[in-house]
């Protein structure tokens, strides 16, 4: 919470958004759940989502209690591959989810019994984007980015009055920060020119910012690729601390701490689609230590892979990252 703050803590701390089966059974035999091992490994905060229920409607396809339809393949994380709306006449017709719904926070709940004082206790809601991509499917969004800006504005509009009702139920039950993981961009930039992002998703996204934020919530915005074109607009519109530092975006971690180290904490840039992937101990000992070198002058840092744990990355050049931000990622600096 510290680093949140972009105070100086004791040591870096760290955790990750997800952290695949693979990993986790290599690194910690008999672990049974994401947060299991968080504890096991001494990760520093504890994640959970909101409950919501979904039906099994093919071997590999579950339908959501949002109305998508989504694929798993080799990952944990699913794809949407059926959506409910694809036109303003759909979208009229369609009602979320009652984020007020009995159980809807019970795994929060759980959570902030077992974990309240000794990890921080993070959330994930949504902003701006993913929710109209689930209900849309990415490529129909994007059409209607250009072609249908109405039928956008609406989808935003529901994603934000839906997750700022949740929001407060969160808050209301001991979280600790919120984190939202819409990707806006890929390694070649925005998935949308900066003029729509400013006109149809940034007004929605510092509504977010501001809600979390009069909750007293800090909140960790994740957007992995190339957001150069569009980092001044997220970091104007209020989060806390911006997410992941891909460098394989483009996205330096030394240049966005000096551009916005002041406003924002930074998490991130461990490069997991190639150094935690293919490369030797010896490279994630030097590119972690290059994280720490680059992000920890000044506190508001909090180090971790430049995406995601996934399944391709090499269990051992984990745990060196890990090892690596114990020896190294204590204050005061001395690399």
């Amino acid at each position: 919470m510290r680093a949140l703050a972009r105070q100086e803590p004791d040591r870096v701390p760290t955790f990750e958004w997800l952290i695949a089966k693979k990993v986790r059974e290599a690194l910690c035999p008999g672990c049974k759940s994401h947060n299991e091992f968080a504890v096991r490994m001494g990760h520093d905060a504890i994640l959970v989502d909101p409950d919501f229920t979904k039906t099994q409607v093919s071997p590999t396809r579950w339908r959501t209690e949002w109305g998508y339809v989504v694929e798993y393949g080799q990952e944990e994380h699913g794809v949407e591959v059926e959506s409910p709306i694809q036109s303003m006449a759909d979208f009229e017709r369609y009602a979320p989810p009652d984020p007020l719904a009995p159980g809807r926070y019970a795994t929060l709940e759980k959570a902030v019994r077992e974990f309240k004082g000794k990890m921080a206790i993070g959330v994930h809601l949504n902003d701006v984007f993913s929710i109209p991509r689930y209900l849309m499917g990415m490529q129909s969004l994007l059409m209607a980015i250009a072609c249908e800006p109405e039928l956008i504005a609406a989808l935003v509009n529901l994603s934000v009055e839906t997750n700022l009702k949740m929001v407060r139920e969160v808050a209301a039950r001991g979280a600790d920060f919120v984190w939202t993981g819409d990707d806006y961009a890929g390694n070649a930039g925005p998935l949308m020119s900066p003029a729509h992002f400013r006109t149809l998703f940034y007004p929605g996204l510092r509504r977010v910012a501001q809600g979390f934020k009069e909750l007293g919530l800090p909140f960790i915005k994740h957007c992995d690729g190339n957001i150069w074109p569009i980092s001044d607009m997220m970091v104007d519109a209020g989060i806390s601390c911006l997410d992941p530092i891909d460098p394989q975006g483009g996205m330096d971690l030394a240049a966005v701490k000096a551009r916005y180290g002041d406003r924002v904490a930074v998490k991130g840039n461990v490069d997991c689609a190639r150094t935690l992937t293919s490369g030797t101990p010896e490279e994630v000992v030097a590119e972690t230590r290059a994280a720490l070198r680059k992000g920890m002058p000044g506190g508001g840092y909090i180090c971790s892979s430049s995406n995601s744990i996934h399944s391709a990355v090499k269990p051992e050049n984990y745990r060196v990252m890990l090892e690596t931000l114990r020896q190294f990622g204590r204050y005061p600096l001395s690399l």
